[in-house]
């Protein structure tokens, strides 16, 4: 990963410095700035974002609440358009949602009326792909994520971890080569959690696609993320860049490294919470 900010901060990495190792650009944001038109008042949501994704990257983003997280992700699906700069996508400018690019929401976006096969095959029902064949590669994606069993149940009759696993398969049937996710673990108990962060692991591992993931957990941040961006309160920039290169392995989180990078980032995270609270006084 390329990217920019004038802060510097120890054992992190230089922001010109740190290049993904998966080969050309995937995503690209170029001085990206974003403002939310209000009623009373406007947001700013954004200031002068700038960083490359490389094909098959996996990056994590974590900073502060409101700090345009999930605004990053809206610009990189082609949801929004920014005010100010540029996004790129392998190397063209972004101008509406494309067809290898998912989006994962904290609720799933999973339709109750609608059988597991038929969620998982949404995505390429709305491309207009013919049911049978949609139906072949959605049943695919399902054994990929071990619900096989359950393509004639509904979501209500699913755990929430099922749930996610089958918002996973809606994205795997698409073949998506960037994977967006809005915090997707966050409503799922602690070992659930872990279970889904092995199955993401597995997932990205297997897939290649590039990897951007919002999230508020530390440890999930330093489990997938291989690049680590820390953001400033509200407007979003980019504080920190934190290199994670033996992020990839399932064990990895039983290592004194793996423990080392958590406690770096909560001390960075600490410190941005710090000043939050001290701009909100």
């Amino acid at each position: 990963m390329n990217t920019q900010s004038p802060d510097t901060t120890p054992n992190a990495a230089p922001f010109d410095a740190h290049v993904g190792a998966h080969g050309s650009a995937a995503v690209e944001l170029s001085e990206v700035n974003y403002t939310y038109q209000g009623i009373e008042r406007d947001i700013h949501a954004l200031r002068d974002i700038s960083f490359t994704i490389a094909a098959g990257e996996p990056v994590a983003i974590i900073g502060p609440s409101g700090c345009g997280k999930t605004t990053i992700l809206n610009l990189i699906a082609g949801l929004i358009a920014p005010d100010r700069g540029e996004v790129l996508i392998k190397g063209r400018p972004i101008d509406g949602p494309r067809h290898h690019t998912s989006l994962i929401l904290q609720d799933y976006g999973l339709l109750p009326w609608k059988t597991v096969l038929d969620n998982a095959a949404l995505g390429l029902t709305l491309r207009k792909v013919p049911r049978a064949q949609a139906h072949e590669i959605a049943t695919d994606a399902l054994r990929t994520v071990g619900l096989s069993e359950f393509a004639t149940a509904y979501p209500d009759e699913l755990s929430g971890g099922m749930r996610q696993r089958l918002a996973l398969a809606r994205a795997m049937a698409l073949e998506v080569d960037i994977l967006l996710m809005d915090e997707p673990l966050s409503a799922l108990d602690a070992l659930t959690r872990e279970e889904l962060q092995e199955v993401l692991l597995e997932l990205w591992r297997s897939q290649g696609y590039a990897q951007v993931l919002v999230t508020h957990s530390i440890e999930e941040a330093v489990f997938l993320g291989r690049t680590i961006l820390l953001m400033t309160p509200r407007p979003g920039r980019i504080r920190t860049v934190i290199d994670n290169p033996s992020m990839g392995s399932s064990l990895y989180r039983q290592t004194p490294e793996f423990y080392e990078k958590c406690a770096t980032l909560r001390e960075l995270l600490v410190k941005e919470n710090g000043r939050a609270r001290g701009e909100g006084s």
